[in-house]
């Protein structure tokens, strides 16, 4: 039977000897390893919109071209005609890398593509689609990368507004909201408060916390809240979302903040609370697959569930929901299948995350505020960047706003966490997390031989502060 059949021929078996369920960064990539080795591959997608996964389609690439998208624009352009322009130019591009995706695993003798919602009858066995579209596959190792969803709180009239989106619905809307109101100050709700009054809507961060980006120290968080202000972001924290009620030509979202009671009105409300793993209707139970509490599937250091022939990769399995993360447990379960079997999830040191504000704020290892809870005795190097004399990059691209922070160890010199708030800040934290992995000092890392002008000297000077 061919590939374009597999789905349309009733009752059909394929046997497989490897099974990915769910088409994201780490299934994708053990797909490909696997079919490479010789290996028999069926690859089930349940939406022909998500072939590559979620980072393609509506997470990673989507989201940060429309950041570069709403940095072009002037002042005089038209905000709508811009956006509408770079939603179309964004999603010629994901329409690109998806087909790409599908098409490089598609093209493979190996590896079949199944589009369809896949369900376990066993632990062996799932059935994808219904009726004669019903489809079974068989297979020795099964790998779950399904990924995680939105999540829309149980606010009174929030699952039933119209204008509720998600981060993933927003992206897709050609027509710019002129009042947004996002639920959730996060990390995505930043990052989309930050894009889109760069577009030109009016902005409103609702955040329940007494303060947004809480997991920093204060003085990095004061800095990047300074910033998103001073673009004109109104950020209201401390405050609980307690309706969202639909009028006819708008939104009003009502909070209360100590008992006194708020109303704004919105355009387009973004419920940015959170994503979960999207474990629903795939039958878990069937297969004797166990889930947290959380409601992730629960895995040991090898990836490995409660049925050690299958595996669960990436956002599902309750881990950072980062593609690079996804992308490292793809290796850790393809030396599970034809390694020597050693990596594990315990290998994994000094993670960088980053956040796409404008200048990103990217982070590594612990803060300060950690660093001394555990009783270490710590030298902090802190400068904001429009004081940092040897990086003149950030004058040249005339990005000026921001502040470095590294937390050291004062008797090893280690490092054990920055803070990078500050043009290129995405590429920079690459190398200070590189540097701990490998056991680099501070004072390495701040005698390195760098390019000029170049974001990266700024390490010559920064580290320079305390360390001399």
């Amino acid at each position: 039977m061919s590939k374009t059949d597999a789905m349309t021929t009733p009752n059909h078996v394929l046997h497989a000897d490897v099974l990915v369920i769910g088409f994201g960064k780490g299934g994708k990539t053990v797909a490909a390893a696997m079919g490479r080795r010789g290996r028999n591959v069926v690859l089930v997608e349940q939406s022909d919109r998500m072939y590559g996964g979620t980072c393609p389609n509506v997470g990673c690439v989507p989201t940060k071209a429309l950041v570069h998208h709403s940095g072009k624009r002037r002042g005089d352009d038209s905000p709508q005609e811009w956006y509408e322009r770079a939603v179309g130019n964004v999603q010629a591009l994901t329409t690109l890398f998806r087909g790409g995706n599908y098409d490089a695993m598609n093209d493979a003798d190996t590896i079949t593509v199944v589009t369809g919602r896949a369900a376990f009858v066993d632990s062996h066995t799932v059935v994808v689609g219904t009726g004669e579209d019903r489809l079974t596959v068989t297979a020795e190792s099964i790998l779950i990368n399904t990924g995680s969803e939105p999540i829309v709180p149980d606010i009174p009239g929030m699952r039933a507004s119209k204008r509720v989106v998600t981060s993933a619905d927003l992206i897709q809307t050609v027509e710019l909201p002129e009042r947004l109101v996002v639920i959730g100050g996060g990390y995505l709700g930043i990052e989309f408060a930050s894009i889109y009054r760069r577009f030109g809507s009016q902005v409103t961060v609702l955040e329940s916390a007494p303060k947004i980006l809480g997991r920093l120290d204060d003085d990095v968080a004061a800095v990047a809240e300074g910033i998103l202000m001073g673009e004109g972001i109104e950020i209201v924290t401390g405050v609980r979302v307690t309706e969202v009620r639909d009028g006819e030509s708008a939104t009003t979202v009502v909070s209360e903040e100590n008992g006194r009671r708020q109303t704004v009105e919105a355009d387009a409300v973004l419920a940015a609370t959170g994503r979960a793993p999207a474990i629903r209707d795939l039958g878990l139970e069937a297969a004797g697959v166990r889930t947290t509490d959380r409601g992730a599937i629960a895995v040991d250091e090898h990836l490995r569930t409660s049925r050690p022939h299958i595996f669960a990769l990436g956002d599902v399995n309750g881990g950072p929901q980062f593609t690079y993360v996804s992308l490292d447990d793809s290796r850790i379960v393809i030396d599970q299948l034809v390694g020597e079997g050693r990596r594990s999830t315990a290998d994994r040191v000094a993670i960088p995350n980053t956040l796409f504000m404008t200048p990103p704020l990217a982070t590594v290892g612990i803060t300060e505020r950690q660093a001394r809870e555990t009783g270490r005795r710590v030298k902090i190097a802190s400068e904001l960047v429009a004081d940092i004399v040897a990086m003149p990059r950030a004058y040249v691209v005339e990005e000026t706003r921001g502040v470095m922070k590294f937390v050291i160890d004062a008797e090893t010199d280690e490092i054990l966490g920055a803070a990078l708030l500050s043009i290129d800040a995405q590429e920079l934290i690459n190398t200070v997390a590189l540097a701990m992995r490998h056991g680099i000092k501070a004072a390495e890392l701040r005698d390195g031989v760098y390019t000029h002008p170049s974001s990266t000297e700024a390490f010559n000077e920064v580290l320079g502060t305390i360390v001399r």
